[in-house]
């Protein structure tokens, strides 16, 4: 191969990493989609609780991320983005807080249907408290670190409102899902922080965060991932509620 042809294959490597973001946007999505239609599943009848469940959730996490983009907290390499930017962001980044909720709700959903029994029943309050307290802790000594203190912060308060004030009885199911969910994010996230890549798609400021990583994924990224999911699926669960004349405590 002589030396033009290497020039040119590497070029076209290159113009096609620029869809590496955007491919693992739909990645996550298609098939979550096309199994929205299964007979058995029938998620598309639950469209009208999903869908507004994770425009708002979005809304508060782009905004979020507009913010820390902007201070340095974390950011994109431009190498693996098409190029369109919604203020500080990639479209790439919007599409990741509509495509990964949407997998998330179909697997939370399907999860319901395929697995009668509660698994973590009872355990709930156990779980919501220690892990709540983890996260305030961790959240007031760690101030200075923005990623952790806020997401760790936001998490607990969440997770005390829903288990300790609302009393709902779907957290047990939502901790066994995102316990399986944990499995294709840690495949996505790792990716998207440099797994199997020269450089990470999303880059991380380690003065913003613990400077733990399992792998290439910092530490933070579990419990924002659980923040993201957990948003959304309170969303969802509640507007369920609402249109079957219920309350969020049945």
């Amino acid at each position: 191969m002589g030396e033009s042809e290497v020039f040119q294959r590497c070029t076209q490597i290159n113009a096609q990493m620029k869809f590496l973001y955007l491919i693992i946007d739909a990645g996550t999505v298609i098939i979550p989609f096309i199994f929205s239609f299964h007979p058995k599943l029938a998620f598309y009848r639950y469209w009208k609780y999903a869908w507004p469940a994770i425009l708002i959730s979005a809304l508060v996490f782009i905004l979020w991320d507009i913010y820390f983009t902007h201070i340095g907290v974390w950011g994109f390499t431009p190498a693996y983005l098409i190029g369109n930017y919604v203020s500080d962001i990639p479209i790439e980044e919007v599409l990741f807080f509509i495509c990964i909720p949407y997998a998330c709700l179909f697997t939370y959903h399907c999860l319901g249907i395929l697995i009668k029994k509660d698994v973590f029943k009872g355990l709930d309050p156990f779980i919501s408290g220690i892990m709540a307290a983890y996260l305030f802790a961790a959240a007031v000594f760690n101030m200075s670190r923005l990623y952790t203190s806020v997401t760790f912060l936001s998490l607990s308060i969440l997770v005390l409102l829903l288990q300790f004030l609302l009393k709902i009885k779907w957290i047990s199911r939502f901790y066994f899902s995102y316990l399986i969910l944990i499995i294709p994010f840690a495949i996505v996230n790792g990716i998207l922080t440099g797994t199997g890549l020269e450089k990470p798609i999303v880059w991380y400021n380690n003065a913003q965060n613990l400077g733990i990583r399992l792998g290439t994924i910092p530490f933070e990224d579990i419990f924002y991932g659980m923040l993201l999911v957990l948003l959304n699926v309170s969303i969802f669960e509640y507007l369920k509620a609402i249109k079957h004349s219920n309350t969020i405590y049945n």
